[in-house]
């Protein structure tokens, strides 16, 4: 492994074992923190990874990084890039963490622990000593060396963590016992070899019940991995596609040796293995595993299809675009898994409070069989409640309590559209009490068409003009643009070539035509917004007032030189989405306000809004005043209370406002920018799914305190409970096991949630 290279940090993950608890992820951060060259590190129990960013140019090698990692007493390597998931192995039954080590230390346990139950009977039966002895040593050396190793290796580093608890507690019950069979070699009524082995079994029973559970939370992630083939049948270069070409000459290739512009077959019933379009054939593509549209999508020659989405009865021949790294696959998996690996704030509180929590547990042990053994002058009591202390605190529950609501979220998020990148937006999602939508492509579906043409002057064709306008947008992107386009095509009108095209932020696209009336003058075709300061703004405002009433947006086609003069109006229209009216309405019932954003003409953009609903629109704005808007929204205030506001966009100029929002929500359906942005990525491009996203959002927030809540409650209020006698070691253990069981379990409930409309 190379060292990151100059002027570009680089970023790695690691599969770290043998974490067990919250004050082993804080081991882990300390010591790789100490590591020259390292600019941030966050390690998540839940998902058992550290990630590490190294600083520009460091000299530092991941090789050192790992040497730490083991050196800490984990052990660490790097984690495989997403593809399809290992077979579970049979070992696994016998690792440190599976079933078998489970009923194997119960099944040695159960002649010590279950005289215990007959004693109500009035029976009063026991193994000898000797044979106590001989059960619970295999349970406390060989089942428990994992402790001994793990708390050993954190003794040396300095920081405690749980395995130091369990090896200390059960050692001093073994000890203890040890000790009355050689006072008393037949009194076997007086030992306590049943609370160091029982202990060592509850505490592997909870890990392995902590397994299962993290597996659960993770499987959003399998799920999605398993959508991509094993292999692709990319065809012969040299064949033609049409439809009477020969698709039976193809080559089966792994995913992983097919290029960009291969050609890919897809025969019914397949998944398909890349990013690309449709150049030969027509079906029903499933793709509800990566947007959470239920129903199946119609396409055909000249649509785009993603990655791991289901064909259906077609058979279909796809030009590859993107595969790897590169597709929208795995793009939602790297957004999803960065998401269960990041720390959410809150987390950091629990980081200080583990950090001194095991030496703080241990110090209160020491005083409780101190005062215990001072008091009740029985050194066997005092003995058994520093035991029960130590066992009863072990932080395991204290480490899962948010990572583990985050996995659960974010994964039942992904499976209906819903991409959460950034953990920061769970604690900002449940403060928001304003949404600003941009309107075109977000609450519109963005493919307006060209409505209205409206000539300044009669003696100028409107043929013409539609030429030299289109021709400005050749090669264009721009919904406008395409309208344009559209417009010239349907009507049989060749675009004329400008020279000098050169487009202007914020305002429109300019250029000139090479003939035409307009040949070598510079034409530009640009919004009402930017012409504001402009003398012929009356006259603009005047001719375009029917468009306006209609609620269509317009531009202006504008001579520059030799005379600045309008030439033309363009009124363009674009349906509203189908969902749009219900979202405001979702966002409405959650009492929350809405906001839309325009750069149409305040009488357009108001008749929109009032169809929707919009509780205030802001119209003629150019795109670079959206951030402003956001942030004057911001620093309004409501009783004294300021707006927490989450801004909705598809475009390339939403960046800066989804970027200074509390919380940005880009459309997938938008571009590459947008997303980046913004914290949530709403696969479908429905505008419904914003309550739906602010909604599992909060849900999301509620769980993480929730947990917080019982895994702080376990610790303090068990603590005192053993220190005065009223937990046995037993009960202690088994606490601990079912305090981590619960937080897994009420995280585990989010899994359970869907979409309004599901």
């Amino acid at each position: 492994m190379s060292t990151p290279k100059d002027g570009n940090p680089e970023l790695f993950t690691l599969d770290i074992g043998g974490m067990t608890c919250a004050s082993c992820v804080g081991r882990v951060e300390k010591a790789l923190g100490k590591l020259p060259g390292i600019e941030a590190v966050i390690v998540n129990l839940a998902t058992e990874q550290a990630r590490i960013r190294f600083n520009a140019g460091s000299e530092t090698q991941i090789e050192d990084v790992i040497a730490q990692v083991q050196k800490t007493g984990y052990e660490a390597k790097l984690s495989q890039p997403h593809g399809p998931q290992p077979v579970a192995s049979n070992k696994q039954f016998w690792g440190s963490d599976g079933l078998g080590r489970v009923l194997l230390g119960f099944a040695l346990s159960a002649p010590l622990f279950l005289p215990m139950f007959l004693m109500p009977f009035g029976i009063h039966w026991a193994l000898s000593p000797k044979w106590q002895l001989l059960l619970a040593t295999p349970v406390q050396f060989f089942l428990g060396w994992r402790f001994y190793r793990a708390g050993f290796k954190s003794l040396m580093s300095g920081v405690g963590n749980m395995d130091l608890l369990v090896a200390l507690g059960t050692s001093a019950a073994y000890g203890l016992s040890l000790y009355q069979m050689w006072v008393s070699p037949h009194a076997s009524h007086e030992l306590y070899f049943e609370g160091s082995a029982v202990i060592i079994c509850m505490v592997l029973l909870g890990k392995w019940l902590e397994a299962r559970a993290k597996q659960q939370t993770s499987e959003a992630i399998r799920a999605l991995q398993k959508l991509w083939p094993e292999h692709a049948k990319v065809l012969d270069p040299h064949i033609i596609v049409t439809e009477a070409s020969p698709l039976d000459q193809y080559r089966a290739l792994p995913l992983e040796q097919v290029f960009p512009k291969d050609r890919v077959l897809v025969l019914p019933g397949e998944r398909i293995p890349v990013d690309g379009l449709i150049l030969l054939g027509k079906s029903h593509i499933d793709e509800s595993l990566l947007t959470g549209e239920s129903k199946a999508v119609k396409k055909q020659v000249g649509d785009l299809l993603i990655g791991g989405s289901l064909n259906g009865e077609g058979v279909l021949v796809v030009e590859a675009q993107a595969v790897g790294v590169e597709s929208v696959l795995s793009k939602i998996i790297s957004l999803v898994e960065d998401a269960q690996t990041q720390k959410a704030p809150i987390q950091k509180l629990v980081d200080q409070v583990s950090a001194i929590f095991v030496p703080s547990v241990i110090l209160i042990a020491l005083i409780t069989g101190i005062a215990n053994w001072y008091y009740l002058d029985s050194a066997s009591i005092a003995i058994l409640r520093a035991v029960s202390v130590l066992v009863i605190a072990c932080p395991c529950a204290l480490g899962l309590a948010t990572p583990a609501a985050i996995m659960a979220g974010t994964g039942v998020a992904a499976r209906f559209g819903i991409l959460i990148k950034d953990p920061q937006v769970l604690e900002q999602a449940h403060r928001l009490n304003l949404v600003a939508f941009d309107k075109t492509g977000t609450l519109t579906i963005g493919k307006p068409r060209l409505l209205t043409l409206i000539p300044f002057e009669t003696t100028i064709s409107p043929d013409d003009i539609l030429a030299s306008a289109a021709g400005l947008q050749l090669g264009s992107e721009h919904p406008l643009a395409k309208a344009l386009l559209d417009a010239a095509k349907d009507q049989q009108i060749n675009p004329i070539p400008p020279s000098a095209s050169k487009a202007l932020a914020g305002i429109g696209i300019e250029g000139k035509p090479n003939n035409g009336l307009w040949a070598n003058q510079t034409l530009c075709l640009q919004s009402v917004a930017s012409l504001q300061a402009s003398s012929h703004i009356a006259d603009i405002l005047e001719k375009a007032q029917p468009c306006f009433e209609a609620g269509q947006t317009v531009s202006v086609l504008m001579r520059v030189d030799p005379t600045p003069s309008p030439l033309a109006i363009f009124g363009f229209g674009d349906e509203l989405k189908v969902g749009a009216k219900a979202a405001i309405d979702a966002l409405h019932k959650l009492h929350i306000r809405t906001v839309m954003l325009s750069g149409d003409n305040q009488a357009a953009a108001s008749r929109v809004g009032k169809i929707l609903g919009v509780d205030e629109v802001f119209a003629q704005i150019l795109p670079g005043d959206k951030a402003k808007i956001i942030r004057d929204l911001q620093d309004a205030k409501t009783d004294g209370q300021r707006h927490w506001v989450a801004m909705v966009g598809d475009g390339v100029n939403d960046a800066p406002a989804l970027a200074a929002a509390d919380v940005g929500m880009a459309m997938s359906t938008g571009t590459d920018v947008a997303m980046q942005a913004a914290g949530i990525t709403l696969m479908r491009g429905d505008p419904e799914l914003v309550a739906d996203a602010i909604d599992i959002s909060k849900k999301t927030w509620s769980k993480i305190r929730q947990n917080l809540f019982w895994a702080f409650a376990f610790n303090t209020t068990g603590i005192p409970l053993a220190a005065l006698g009223f937990l046995s070691p037993m009960l202690a253990g088994s606490a601990m096991a079912l305090s981590s069981f619960c937080v897994l379990s009420n995280a585990l409930l989010l899994k359970r949630w869907r979409p309004s409309k599901s």
